[in-house]
């Protein structure tokens, strides 16, 4: 046996086979004629062995050979190409959109908290500093609650039920501004003492919460969950797509492994050779790009579920939390205000305190003690979560370093912030009014707000726990398929063909 280089001879043997020009047998004088029996005789051609000379084999094998590599690259460019497009979308547009809507929520919410507590504090000098800080704090959450809905409203550009909730808040949210504001020249005039805001101060008051609950609150949660469905639907297409996509660039791949494979061994065969150089490197070229393409649609798949699954589902989880929590602070001091709705602020407390944690069953009498009852269960096995709501999603959730010590602090706050609750309520139900305006409006350790502090400071620090697992995540994929890999991915298919193309040229010009 011979063995030479793409580029070499036709050894004597090859020379002595006689190869035909695979023209098929003549027909007889007493052959039928006529369209029908000619497609009969071309088909017997096609089907006899005569047909397939070594130059048609090699050429067929070739032809195959060169469009299975164009189907592994056109199928690696749909799978990737469709990856990249869900992961942007879910990474860059949706899930942003939806905690800013979280947060767009919050900062309307903690304004309302603001109003409410102006109020509360009325003119009595003993909250002038305290006074002069939420105020301070109501410009703040404005300022933010515009800028949340500048970037919503750009965000909705394509979404007509999301431009119309933006809308609806950027409509009604410069009434509700009017109408605090109207709350605080009265109460001003009227130089109210603490916790007895003047009838026309507590009526604009009121106009103003509750446009802020029945409209805008409504409107904000609506964008928020417009972008979660869409997070959802996406992922939920994109994890479907990566796992066809897996077994399709498997199978293609192996199609064109074989293809090559085939007619490397026709061409050993035919032409005696062990090895062409050309085909053995495209060969070897295309499982590389096949190992490649598969390992990098698995780990797109796990990135896309740590990003979604693992750290999306906890942020927006608490960043609703924590929204939800500011309303439920609102709720407090409407509730020393406001004496004749106490009732309905607080059942909208208990119902609040439910979402972030859920209690089945619980009052908001027995509420406290029951969730003692649920958090000592838990501390005691954290595996164990006998409760719901927005913490009980998240603790069933916890998946990177920190997370779980950053989640524990978060119950330990919301339960010391429901103890101190509980003694505000003592004080107002005994007459000790002030007492219960200053439990509940302190920024001193023990008091109400202080400890809201330490709840809000450790939603967010469990947040940017998920949040920097969910920007990594979401980095690496846009690393794995950026320009770069798509300039390969073309290097690569461009190189096997000319290389293909190469291996066979030379073989045939032995027939010419």
């Amino acid at each position: 046996m011979t063995t030479s280089t793409a580029g070499g001879s036709a050894t004597s043997e090859e020379a002595a086979a006689g190869e035909d020009d695979g023209s098929g047998p003549a027909a007889g004088p007493g052959a039928p004629s006529g369209p029908l029996a000619r497609l009969r005789r071309s088909l017997r051609t096609v089907g006899s062995r005569s047909y397939w000379t070594t130059p048609r084999l090699v050429r067929g094998l070739a032809a195959l050979s060169l469009a299975a590599l164009i189907g592994l690259g056109a199928t690696a460019t749909a799978v990737l190409g469709g990856a990249r497009d869900g992961t942007d979308t879910i990474g860059h547009r949706a899930a942003p959109q939806a905690t800013r809507a979280a947060d767009l929520y919050f900062a309307l919410s903690d304004m309302d908290a603001q109003a409410a507590n102006l109020l509360l504090v009325g003119d009595d000098q003993d909250y002038t500093t305290l006074r002069r800080q939420t105020l301070d704090t109501y410009e703040q959450r404005r300022n933010q609650a515009d800028d949340d809905l500048q970037q919503a409203a750009q965000s909705a550009a394509g979404d007509p039920a999301g431009q119309r909730a933006v809308q609806l808040v950027l409509g009604r949210l410069g009434s509700y501004e009017a109408l605090v504001a109207r709350a605080q020249l009265l109460e001003e005039q009227a130089k109210a003492p603490a916790g007895q805001p003047s009838p026309a101060a507590l009526d604009a008051y009121r106009q103003a919460s509750d446009l802020l609950r029945n409209q805008l609150l409504p409107a904000a949660d609506q964008v928020t969950a417009a972008n979660e469905a869409t997070v959802d639907h996406v992922y939920a297409q994109q994890r479907d797509a990566l796992s066809s996509g897996w077994w399709w660039l498997f199978v293609v791949g192996l199609l064109a492994l074989a293809a090559l494979l085939g007619l490397q061994r026709v061409l050993a065969v035919r032409y005696r050779r062990v090895l062409n150089p050309a085909l053995a490197a495209v060969t070897l070229l295309t499982g590389v790009v096949l190992v490649t393409g598969l390992s990098l649609v698995g780990r797109t798949d796990d990135h896309l579920v740590t990003a979604k699954s693992d750290a999306y589902d906890s942020v927006i989880a608490l960043s609703r939390a924590r929204a939800v929590a500011y309303d439920m602070n609102a709720d407090e001091s409407r509730y020393l205000i406001d004496p004749g709705r106490a009732a309905v602020w607080e059942q909208a407390y208990l119902e609040q305190s439910q979402a972030v944690v859920r209690i089945d069953g619980a009052t908001l009498g027995s509420y406290g003690s029951q969730l003692q009852n649920a958090f000592d269960r838990h501390r005691a096995d954290r595996s164990v979560v006998p409760f719901g709501g927005f913490l009980g999603s998240e603790l069933r959730n916890i998946t990177f370093p920190g997370e779980q010590d950053a989640a524990e602090r978060v119950l330990g706050a919301f339960q010391e912030y429901q103890v101190i609750d509980r003694r505000m309520r003592n004080l107002h139900d005994t007459g000790k009014l002030k007492d219960a305006i200053t439990l509940n409006t302190g920024l001193a350790k023990g008091q109400s707000n202080y400890q809201f502090g330490q709840l809000s400071a450790a939603m967010e620090d469990t947040i940017t726990v998920n949040r920097t697992a969910m920007d990594a995540a979401v980095s690496a994929t846009d690393g794995d398929l950026d320009g770069t890999t798509a300039a390969l991915a073309g290097a690569a298919l461009a190189a096997a063909l000319a290389l293909t193309a190469l291996g066979v040229r030379a073989r045939l010009r032995e027939y010419r």
